[in-house]
């Protein structure tokens, strides 16, 4: 029964999507380093709206599982990542983003570890995380598909998702923090 339970929580249609999205990042690679900025573009919306519907169809046909709650995150952060290190070789601020990107998923990271080992629940993102990931996901779109944008306009962008992911980890860090806080009180 268990074995059972195992094999559908991985064979979930969200979480193949999740799989799917984790299988598109080095074809986006590929892609982008080769100049097909036109179809690495494609290729990054379609993670996009995997990322969309796999949220959409675990809520609405309750297919949440635990592993959709670590793969998801981890799939979008890999994805984000491996387009912002390409992103960098043709605009430099995107190494500020970068940073401040891996800054962020460490600490989600650490807190998310924190929280399975003191028996807390998994959540999913909370809304703050879900408009920083969309707004992330446009941002990264248009800079694909522009990279000859003016570096005026790439940099606004890089710095409004610096400002996003900014505020992303410091209502998280909150978050966190009235957790313990919680957690502590009924201890």
């Amino acid at each position: 029964m268990a074995e059972q339970k195992i094999k559908n929580e991985i064979l979930a249609i969200p979480n193949l999507l999740c799989y799917l999205r984790i299988l598109l990042i080095p074809v986006f690679c590929v892609l982008y380093l080769r100049g097909d900025y036109s179809i690495a573009a494609i290729v990054l919306a379609v993670a996009a709206i995997t990322d969309k519907l796999d949220g959409t169809i675990a809520r609405k046909f309750n297919m949440i599982t635990n592993l959709g709650k670590i793969i998801d995150p981890i799939a979008d952060k890999l994805m984000q990542i491996a387009v912002a290190l390409c992103l960098s070789i043709t605009y430099s601020w995107m190494w500020i983003l970068l940073v401040v990107l891996v800054i962020k998923e460490i600490y989600m990271g650490m807190m998310g570890i924190r929280n399975l080992k003191s028996g807390q629940k998994v959540y999913g993102a909370l809304w703050f995380g879900k408009i920083c990931t969309i707004v992330l996901f446009i941002s990264m779109i248009i800079l694909v598909m522009l990279p000859a944008a003016e570096r005026v306009i790439a940099h606004t962008l890089i710095i409004i998702n610096v400002i996003f992911m900014l505020f992303s980890l410091i209502m998280y860090a909150l978050t966190f923090h009235k957790m313990k806080k919680d957690e502590s009180s009924i201890q």
